[in-house]
């Protein structure tokens, strides 16, 4: 079975998500025989590559939505995530444009460490305040997970892998994901936001049961069938 799960670094609810769906994936039966995929995906492709001003201040002012209310918004998703065990300090945030960052995950993918990578990125940006529009840090992550660091700065210096993540992007809208993170299982189930990780349980569960059913296609002990003349033997005898 594989899940693919597009997100985004700078989003608050991916990360979430992600610690919610490995909740339920670690107690799943059949765990072993699942494989996961990340995919890129961006919330605000508008935004420069870096803002000088805090995480409140800048949806303060980009949203329209009151200092207050972005201050009681962050204490509710803090509470979320500290359930979960992880440590949001939104005042620490670096605000900047994730595309670069999406472009060294598909280079993490091509070294088979892409969820490696996607967990420092999103530790890094929202609980030590780390900055994911900058290729040093950039390659400073890469190197901790064996990418040299020169070819990091070499493929974020250029435009390699831009076609991979826009491509990862398109294939979102098509499967009509107006948000992330949104989670596809074997391109036939779709699971949209930070669910608890009780409906990813429910969620793998069904899909696997569903995954093991075969499409009987022509089948003569059915007489809507369009091919009724094959023969078949059952308990009961041939027919």
């Amino acid at each position: 079975m594989k899940i693919e799960i597009w997100s985004d670094i700078a989003c608050p609810w991916c990360y979430i998500g992600k610690r919610r769906f490995e909740t339920a994936l670690a107690g799943f039966e059949y765990k072993d025989d699942v494989e996961v995929e990340w995919r890129s995906f961006q919330l605000d492709p508008t935004l420069p590559d870096h803002v000088e001003e805090s995480e409140a201040d800048y949806l303060s002012r980009s949203k329209g939505i009151p200092a207050d209310q972005v201050r009681q918004m962050f204490a509710q998703v803090g509470a979320q995530a500290a359930a979960e065990g992880l440590n949001y300090d939104f005042d620490s945030v670096k605000v900047a444009n994730s595309f670069t960052a999406h472009r060294f995950l598909h280079l993490a993918k091509s070294r088979g460490v892409m969820a490696e990578a996607e967990e420092a990125l999103m530790s890094g940006h929202f609980e030590t305040g780390r900055d994911i529009g900058s290729i040093d840090y950039l390659a400073e992550v890469g190197a901790r997970l064996g990418i040299d660091p020169d070819e990091t700065r070499r493929v974020l210096e250029s435009e390699e892998y831009t076609d991979a993540v826009e491509a990862d992007v398109a294939q979102a809208r098509m499967l009509g994901a107006n948000g992330v993170p949104f989670f596809v299982i074997d391109r036939r189930y779709g699971i949209s936001g930070a669910q608890p990780a009780a409906a990813f349980s429910q969620a793998l569960e069904t899909a696997w049961a569903e995954s093991q059913k075969v499409t009987v296609l022509a089948d003569p002990t059915n007489a809507s069938t369009d091919y009724p003349e094959g023969a078949v033997c059952g308990p009961d005898g041939c027919a």
